[in-house]
């Protein structure tokens, strides 16, 4: 880098690379790879200065004002070291890091560890094209002090909550258990429905639905009144007795009488008695959020939030979308002014507002960029023009058409109510009802079709226009059923509708969302069933302490006033005063009275007469003589995926008898005269071959996990011998004379032919399955690639030794000779470089460096340590106080930062070692 340059840091590779094609040769444009600087992960990563204290586990010095001690990550030393070198030769240094709380921490810890003796100029953009670029530079601010304090306390607040609450959750729950202040709210909200699930009663009722016809074209009415009494639907029903509510004056149709009813209208002709018919408008959508993106990715195209996130992480800097986190409904007026021109072109002047349409944000606090997200520049262009492929298509795709509809007129529809009546045998008058809706004109449909989803009865009307019915007409009955319903306990939450419902209470930030929903699920507090998200028992328990012990403060009211604090600090409020106020005012005392609580009782999950389920060191139990009675323990373990509300008397009984049956081999191998055994495990029943022993270095017995098609409560000896055969052969492919085989593996029943797997359906049976029905399977089915087959060569490392994407269980990495480190977070094999993997490299053949170092020290220094009561009491631990100056140095213009803002904070610079990971995406305990 040539003197008289200028440097641009950001935060990924990919955002350097696009925006280095914006600037001249005299820019630099740098990567930090993420967060520079973090709190230590562990103890062995906290610097010897800091060692010794009360507070030293925490890395956070609560006696001095609550001073975090920062370390540089062992992977970001060396990026560090090259991002020092590069400034010595720069005369003006550009912080261009995401414009939002933690794009500006990133900002202010570059700052702070680089000490420029050159003006520093903060560069904001909220797209990444060339016209939003030139402009940033052209208008450069300072660094934000409020935004970077705000971000700063939260970041401290999550390890004082994480670090004081978890060992109280190892002492009365299970260890490796951890909490967070915003991962425990959301647990929470999830072990709430749990528990209205877990009370509920069914209810069973019946009605009638008649298939009748107009003018060739059927449609369905369902039985509404009779004889003026109406019947009694879902709504009607207590949730937690199964009874009607009080007060009702409905009817509840039994079964006989419904079956009853259906056969004596079969055949007659019924008459439309009324009809109505309404006018009515659907607004267009606003144009996405990071919210309602996740919301509408999850609900469309199947994607979690976290996928949601990586992926329009990949489009923003890759210049395709503006800045994916944000609280904002805003549209820039020259992205208004494209949109308009594209809409009237492409769909015509009829799908455009006489006006623009403007929307405002309704959140309180939005505290992230200021403008939706939407196709990046003026030109709108559409996925295939930029030739996207995969989720990037599809989720480009989606911001696309919904920023279009944004910008266009409603839709105009019709929905009609027709009554219509006949008469039973009785002489009873049946009242039925038909409806339906059509669009009269599609305006904004015509871009983006309205999502429906969780409202499957409106979805059914919509999709059903009725024919053209005057009032007097008779219809013929092509059907008449009796319908059988059973009320449904409250839904569980998708992704989907957990992210609107944390965003509605206020928990969190929607930029955090994607790592909360990864994060308990990654801790085993919840496990996703479909799309469904299921709290295991660990997570009920987890919430009872929680309750008991800190219960404001994980009431969701609460969590969301603690955000309402963040956003007050982010206006100028004072931090380290709220800090002190929570940590002492409510967290150590709350946590210290906890330790008195009866582990037993927090869990304790269900109870009944003569057991319970309750949470042990290795997961959920059925405990069936809690009493303990003659000193007889009676525990059956339950399986990892039973949910809390599918627990009944049906399972536990089924889970006894198993467990029962499991002590008793059901046969004796005649080949080997080895006892058979039908077993159940944390991942389901098998059938085992001989018996399992304890010592370290014997074999482990032939197990064959049992299909879902078999039950293991009445599996004979038979078909359990036939089991422990497999894998089978069925015969030799006609094509390639190779052998075709049937097993079961860790997805099921399967068969394969060399490398190409096909699982088999629920009506093949894994035992009697023949080569024909094999080959039909198998066909069109693509190989599995070789777990030493890379997805992608990237190129030649400069020492030699090729350096390839690989996959492996745990998600796509990099190789190169011995090395592996894993792709940072969305980042694919499609994506990756050469570049950015040396990089990768570097960092971690230094964090192995670091780590191996680290496991040498102690031995060495271990006499040494018995001096450290003495260095409790240097004058320099004293002079901290002095350090409270640093409110002068918030206010300092981002270009004389690096002369007054490194002072502010020396005392937490100077302490370095080795930290966890850098996190390339949001951090949220």
């Amino acid at each position: 880098m040539s003197a008289g340059q200028k440097l641009v840091i950001v935060e990924s590779p990919t955002k350097a690379k696009t925006i280095r094609k914006f600037l001249g040769s005299e820019y630099r444009v740098e990567a930090s790879m993420g967060h520079v600087r973090d709190l230590p992960a562990k103890a062995a990563e906290i610097p010897e200065e800091a060692k010794g204290f009360s507070w030293s586990r925490l890395a956070v010095n609560v006696d001095e004002g609550f001073e975090p001690i920062y370390v540089i990550p062992p992977g970001k030393k060396k990026i560090v070291a090259e991002l020092r070198k590069a400034i010595k030769d720069a005369d003006e240094l550009y912080i261009a890091t995401d414009e939002d709380r933690e794009g500006e921490a990133i900002g202010w810890h570059l700052v702070q560890l680089l000490k420029p003796r050159i003006p520093v100029y903060r560069m904001v953009f909220h797209e990444i094209t060339e016209k939003a670029i030139m402009a940033a530079l052209g208008n450069p601010r300072e660094l934000n002090t409020n935004l970077v304090n705000a971000q700063e306390t939260r970041r401290v607040l999550d390890r004082l909550v994480g670090y004081t609450v978890s060992p109280l959750l190892w002492r009365k729950v299970a260890p490796k258990l951890s909490a967070g202040r915003v991962q425990s709210a959301a647990v929470r909200v999830l072990v709430m429905r749990e528990r209205e699930r877990m009370a509920f009663k069914s209810a069973v009722y019946w009605d009638l639905k008649a298939t009748l016809e107009k003018s060739n074209t059927e449609f369905t009415a369902e039985l509404k009144l009779l004889d003026g009494k109406r019947l009694a639907s879902g709504k009607d029903f207590d949730e937690n007795t199964g009874k009607l509510k009080d007060g009702l004056d409905v009817l509840l149709l039994e079964g006989d009488r419904a079956t009853a009813l259906a056969e004596g209208l079969k055949g007659a002709t019924l008459r439309v008695d009324d009809l109505k018919k309404r006018d009515f408008t659907s607004k267009q959508p606003t144009p996405f959020t990071t919210s309602t993106l996740q919301q509408e990715a999850n609900n469309r195209l199947g994607l979690s939030a976290k996928r949601t996130m990586q992926t329009a992480q990949r489009l923003y800097e890759n210049g395709h979308i503006t800045y994916m986190r944000t609280d904002s409904v805003n549209l820039a007026e020259d992205a208004l002014a494209g949109i308009r021109q594209m809409v009237e072109e492409r769909y015509g002047k009829e799908y455009l507002p006489a006006e623009a349409r403007r929307y405002k944000t309704k959140s309180k606090g939005a505290q992230e960029a200021h403008e939706a997200i939407r196709p990046a520049g003026t030109e709108m262009p559409t996925a295939t023009e930029l030739k996207l492929s995969g989720e990037q298509a599809k989720l480009y795709e989606l911001i696309w058409k919904r920023t279009v509809a944004s910008q266009m007129v409603e839709a105009k529809k019709q929905s009609t109510s027709a009554i219509i009546t006949a008469k039973t045998a009785a002489g009873e008058v049946a009242e039925f009802r038909a409806s339906g809706t059509v669009v009269v004109f599609p305006g904004f449909l015509a871009a983006y079709e309205e999502s429906f989803e969780g409202d499957a009865k409106a979805g059914g009307e919509r999709k059903q226009p009725l024919p053209a019915l005057e009032v007097g007409d008779d219809l013929p009955c092509k059907e008449m059923e009796a319908l059988k319903h059973e009320t449904k306990p409250p839904a569980r939450y998708t992704e989907a509708k957990l992210v609107k419902e944390l965003e509605a209470q206020g928990i969190g930030r929607p930029s955090t969302y994607a790592t909360i929903i990864d994060t308990i699920q990654y801790r085993g507090y919840v496990m996703a069933k479909g799309k469904q998200l299921v709290p295991t028992f660990i997570a009920m328990a987890v919430t009872q302490l929680l309750e008991e012990a800190l219960d404001d403060v994980v009431d969701l009211k609460f969590t969301a006033g603690m955000e309402a604090s963040l956003d007050a600090i982010a206006e100028g409020a004072d931090g380290k005063k709220f800090l002190k106020e929570f940590y002492e005012g409510k967290l150590l005392s709350r946590v210290e009275k906890a330790m008195d609580i009866d582990a037993r009782t927090i869990c304790t999950i269900i109870k009944w007469d003569g057991g319970e389920v309750r949470v042990g060191r290795y997961g959920a139990f059925l405990d069936m003589n809690p009493e303990n009675d003659n000193n007889e323990p009676k525990r059956v373990s339950l399986p990892a995926d039973v949910a809390p509300s599918e627990v009944d008397m049906t399972l536990i009984d089924r889970m006894v008898f198993l467990a029962e049956r499991a002590k008793t081999p059901i046969g004796e191998d005649k080949e080997s005269g080895l006892p058979v055994f039908v077993k159940s495990g944390p991942f389901g029943p098998y059938v085992q071959l001989g018996e399992a022993s304890t010592e370290k270095d014997a074999p482990k017995p032939k197990r064959v996990s049992i299909p879902d098609s078999f039950d293991p409560g009445t599996l004979d000896f038979e078909k359990a011998c036939k089991l422990l055969e497999l894998p089978r052969q069925l015969g030799r492919h006609p094509e390639t004379e190779k052998l075709i085989k049937a097993g079961i593996g860790r997805y099921g029943p399967y068969v394969v032919h060399e490398r190409v797997y096909a699982s088999l359906k629920p009506t093949d049976d894994i035992l009697s399955i023949e080569l024909e029905r094999a080959l039909e399977l198998l066909k069109d089915k693509k190989p599995r690639r070789r777990a030493s087959e890379p997805l992608k060569e990237l190129g030649e490392h400069p020492d030699g030794g090729a350096v390839q994407v690989m996959e492996g269980p745990f998600g796509q990495y990099i190789k190169w000779e011995k090395i592996n480190t894993s792709l940072p977070d969305g980042v694919t094999a499609d994506d990756a470089t050469l570049e950015e993997a040396l990089i990768w490299i570097e960092a971690r053949l230094e964090y192995l460096g670091a780590k191996k170092a680290s496991k040498k020290k102690p031995a060495k220094k271990r006499p040494a340590a018995k001096k450290k009561p003495a260095a409790k009491k240097k004058p320099a631990a004293k002079k901290k106080p002095a350090a409270k100056k640093k409110p002068a140095a918030k206010k300092t213009p981002a270009k004389k930062a690096a002369a007054k803002k490194p002072a502010a904070k020396k005392k937490a610079t100077a302490k370095k070692a080795p930290a966890k990971k850098a996190e390339t995406e949001r951090t949220e305990s």
